[in-house]
């Protein structure tokens, strides 16, 4: 795990951790990174401090259970998602177009899109929202 202080073009800063560098640049070039505080996509690292770990360091808090309320709050819609709705994968725009249309019956759908097909189905009229979590990964 690797964590880095990132920063959006409206000059808010705040710390992100990823499995690696390699992750952080998938996300990044994907579009699935974006401002924790104003939800923009134009992230990039910031210039940050080393850090050295020393014997009087404490650990870094585990990253799989909520401790704030917004982090709990999160768990929790992540959880009704995952209960109440099918995963579609890669084929949300299909699956939803097919349903706005008629072809499949309406059930709750999600998963993932790129932007380009999520700006399509918004066009069109086909009710969409992004999550503030990464799709497929059962939560912890």
């Amino acid at each position: 795990m690797i964590s880095y202080t990132l920063k959006c073009d409206n000059g808010h800063r705040f710390d992100s951790w990823f499995q690696s560098a390699d992750a952080f640049e998938k996300l990044v070039s994907s579009g699935h990174l974006s401002c924790a505080e104003c939800g923009s996509a134009a992230v990039s690292k910031a210039i940050m401090a080393p850090r050295v770990a020393t014997s009087d360091v404490a650990e870094p808090r585990s990253l799989q259970t909520p401790q704030t309320e917004a982090e709990q709050k999160l768990a929790e819609l992540r959880r009704h998602v995952e209960e109440n709705a099918d995963y579609v994968g890669g084929k949300f725009a299909e699956e939803a177009r097919s349903m706005y249309l008629g072809a499949t019956p309406e059930r709750a759908i999600y998963g993932e899109a790129n932007g380009e097909d999520a700006r399509k189905l918004i066009e069109d009229g086909i009710p969409v929202a992004p999550l503030p979590f990464l799709p497929g990964r059962k939560a912890n």
